[in-house]
């Protein structure tokens, strides 16, 4: 039996329902699915080789903040009440 290339053969089941299914957006449009995508000027990207050198030197920023952070201070509302 000789085959016609030019139609496409379908093996897909019939109870396979391909109507609810959706295209999945390709570039900015895309879904992140938990991940934030974050486009660097020309002049820092070029100081960062990867993603993971990136997150290194932000993480690196936050601890360095985190440690020159005044500690919170309390106020004491105790004297208030005896007036």
């Amino acid at each position: 039996m000789k085959r016609d290339k030019s139609k496409m053969e379908d093996d897909l089941r019939t109870e396979y329902d391909l109507k609810s299914l959706r295209v999945r957006k390709l570039g900015s449009g895309r879904k992140s699915f938990g991940r934030v995508t974050v486009q660097l000027e020309p002049d820092v990207a070029e100081m960062f080789p990867s993603a993971d050198a990136v997150n290194e030197a932000l993480r690196f920023l936050i601890r360095v903040m985190r440690d020159n952070q005044a500690p919170p201070t309390q106020t004491n509302n105790s004297n208030a009440a005896d007036g």
